[in-house]
């Protein structure tokens, strides 16, 4: 694996250092991102609500607020249709919870995903309606390429609405009322990379302050702050770039979260190992909370986990947050299971491609994206992961940097029944007769990203430190650039000619922990997961790559480094 120090100019960091008064590992930190002014780098050290930009600036939110609240006043129905992930679920829960305060009660539903596939098919469409007329249908987190579904639902006289942020691949134009930056608005604006939970958060915001206007006593009594414990949870998860709006969303929404007085929160904290009003990171939600929310969807149906955020019945929240804790762990075998004959079919069949089509009728279309995921990252390579439905083989791919995902399906796209999402991550379904072919396609496309050359993987060095750096004061100047996520990548530092304080000590599968000595005496512990197979020698000098955090074990708190790699410095 490289090694890459971050590029950064002297001058510019220690111009932000006296500009903002901060430590000039902030200042390295800062510079390393796409911030080039002072004022931009205050912003982003101390994001603010009020910062916010006005949601009525958005293509068609204005529209879109009109709209529900002609629904709201003539009493009509009103039908949610959300996605089965953690924005999705999120999305569903902020709007129905928000509606409801207005008394107001719409009826949702999250597609059934071996059933009725992914986003707004016709069959959710028709399952969502039942039959029965409904004035206002609101999807969230899905439809921007659903034309002819959505002109399905508006021929049985309902009208759509559609919030969501993936990327356009139709060549219409949709007849919804379309929400959807990426294909309204311009690339400069500050909310152009919010998730669906983001956008509906804006929804709810414009009907809140039209509301206001007209002097609505409900509106007053709202404090949008409220749901951004959901609005942090969903865009963490989506891994939108956490610069902009969203760092501001996700800031503030990690503080609410800690304070939560949602019981359905309140159990997936229990389930999931973490303490109420104790600190918690974006990792909590990546690691525990999101994949705990996305088994439902995976491998049920996600319509509990969106009651179980809207409940406020603790016990019935257990219960159903133990379910959920169990779906994931059986979601962890399946994955567990597939990731290992991927792994073979790689070794046998594709060694040396830019990139990977895997592909198996057997193979749990739930858990696909999971898979796609670990192998790319696993192998620096793009993957599209492909179980079987029906007569089509449908799944989904992850990519690395400098690929654009949607780009190059957009090049295959003539073997494809569909595809979209985002550059880095995308669904697709084609026939599977046309598997074999978008195989070598999918290659090609992916080289061309890739101008030939073959992605190696790297680690980009943040800072170089020393062990006598890693200390309280080091990680509360970090936490000033906290939530870390895409966009604002969590720093790597290095180590340089340090000498472990004894040898490593093997634990778990595959994992191994280790420490090193200040040179006042005091010892710093780390681990290193998944990496007991490449032991670091404890008899000479290294090079380390680590990450800090702080590690939570019955209650008391201690700095741990986490090794992502060594080098042996002679």
């Amino acid at each position: 694996m490289e090694w890459r120090n971050a590029s950064v100019p002297e001058r510019k960091v220690n111009h932000f250092a006296k500009s903002l008064g901060v430590p000039k590992l902030i200042a390295q930190l800062l510079a390393r991102l796409d911030i080039e002014e002072p004022e931009d780098a205050h912003a982003f050290l101390h994001p603010r609500l009020k910062h916010l930009d006005d949601p009525f600036r958005m293509s068609h939110l204005e529209e879109a607020v009109d709209r529900v609240r002609k629904a709201m006043a003539a009493n009509e129905r009103i039908v949610i249709v959300g996605d089965y992930d953690v924005d999705g679920v999120t999305s569903t829960a902020l709007l129905v919870h928000s509606l409801n305060r207005f008394g107001v009660f719409p009826e949702y539903t999250v597609p059934q995903r071996q059933e009725e596939g992914y986003g707004l098919s016709r069959a959710v469409i028709d399952r969502a309606l039942d039959g029965k007329p409904a004035g206002l249908l609101i999807a969230v987190d899905c439809g921007t390429n659903s034309i002819e579904e959505v002109h399905h639902a508006k021929a049985q006289g309902t009208d759509v609405i559609i919030i969501d942020h993936h990327r356009s691949t139709a060549e219409e134009p949709n007849p919804a009322i379309l929400v959807n930056p990426h294909v309204n608005d311009g690339a400069d604006e500050p909310w152009k990379n919010l998730c669906s939970v983001g956008l509906v958060f804006k929804l709810v915001h414009g009907i809140v302050k039209a509301l206001r206007q007209d002097g609505d006593p409900t509106a007053f009594k709202i404090e949008l702050k409220e749901y951004l414990d959901l609005v942090a949870m969903g865009t963490i998860a989506d891994l939108v770039p956490l610069v902009g709006e969203n760092r501001i969303l996700a800031h503030r929404g990690l503080k609410a979260l800690e304070c939560t007085r949602r019981e359905g929160l309140h159990a997936l904290f229990h389930v999931s190992g973490m303490e109420i009003g104790r600190t918690i990171m974006s990792t909590d939600i990546s690691f525990k909370l999101g994949p705990r929310i996305n088994a439902s969807g995976r491998l049920a149906n996600a319509e509990m986990t969106v009651k179980m955020l809207l409940s406020q019945n603790l016990p019935q929240c257990l219960d159903m947050a133990k379910q959920l804790d169990g779906m994931n762990k059986e979601r962890q075998g399946i994955e567990r299971a597939i990731v290992e004959e991927a792994d073979e079919y790689i070794e046998n069949h594709l060694q040396g491609a830019h990139g990977y089509v895997l592909h198996n009728p057997n193979w749990h279309p739930g858990v696909v994206g999971i898979v796609a995921g670990r192998i790319s990252r696993m192998h620096s390579v793009p993957t599209i992961v492909l179980g079987k439905e029906g007569a089509l083989a449908k799944g989904s791919g992850r990519s690395v940097p400098g690929v654009n995902l949607v780009e190059v399906l957009g090049e295959c796209s003539e073997l494809l029944e569909s595809w979209g999402g985002h550059p880095m991550a995308t669904g697709v379904s084609l026939p599977l007769e046309n598997v074999e072919v978008f195989q070598a396609a999918f290659d090609a496309g992916v080289k061309r990203a890739l101008e030939g050359d073959y992605f190696e993987p790297e680690i980009e060095i943040a800072a170089f430190i020393s062990p006598d750096d890693l200390c309280r004061d080091f990680m509360d100047n970090l936490s000033m650039m906290y939530p870390f996520g895409e966009g604002n990548p969590e720093p790597v530092f290095g180590l340089r000619r340090v000498q472990l304080a004894q040898c490593p000590e093997i634990f778990g599968t595959g994992h191994y922990r280790f420490c090193l000595r200040s040179s006042k005496g005091a010892y710093l512990s780390g681990v290193a997961w998944k990496k007991a197979d490449n032991l670091p020698p404890s008899d000479r000098h290294l090079d380390l790559a680590i990450k800090v955090a702080w590690n939570v074990y019955n209650g008391r708190r201690s700095l741990q480094m986490e090794l992502l790699d060594w080098k042996p410095n002679n």
